[in-house]
Parts: C-alpha cells; structure tokens; sequence
C-alpha cells in the first residue's frame, strides 16, 4: 500500500489577475478565502463549510482560514471596501426603484 501524497499548503490559496478579481481563492476552484471567512464570523463552523459548498474540503477550509489570519489585516481592509462597494450598488439601485435601504 502507497502512503498518501503529501499536500504542500502553500499551493492551496492563490492570487490570479483576472480570476475572481485577483483576489485569494482555493486553487483550483471558484470559492474565495474571502467567502469562507464570511460564512466562518457567521458562526458555520469549517466543517458545516464544507458541506454548504460540496466541492471542497475541510483541509481547504482551514488553509482559507489560515490565510485570512495570516493576512487579517489587508484581508479586513479589502472585505470592508468590498462591502462598502456593495452598499452603495444596493443603495443605488433601491433608488432607482424609488425605495429606502433596510436600516444597518
């Protein structure tokens, strides 16, 4: 019987201009560490991740983890202007449709 390959966790997240805007992702797949951070402070825990987004494993889970640790600040700084971003599309479009946000 053959022992397991080993997985070298450095190739398990990757930046590519022009996939998911050049933002960190589970090579490989179109899930970004950003993603994974966002159900986790949502309280799933990796393994409830893992079963919510089927095609990937415990072990991508937690290397997306460990990235987004690794990297907290700068990760922080990019989701809160994505997010800022977001808010002002919602806002924009809930203005053309003549109607209010829902309060924060």
């Amino acid at each position: 019987m053959n022992a397991p390959t080993a997985v070298e966790i450095g190739n398990m997240i990757i930046r590519t201009p022009g996939i998911k805007g050049g933002t960190p992702h589970l090579a490989g797949t179109g899930v970004t560490v950003r993603t994974i951070v966002r159900w986790y402070n949502s309280g799933l825990s990796p393994e409830e991740i893992t079963l919510q987004i089927g095609h990937i494993s415990l072990a991508q889970v937690h290397a997306a983890l460990a990235y987004y640790y690794a990297n907290q600040e700068s990760m922080d700084r990019e989701m809160a202007k994505e997010q800022k971003a977001s808010d002002r599309v919602e806002r924009e479009h809930l203005a053309r449709l003549g109607k209010q946000p829902l309060p924060a």
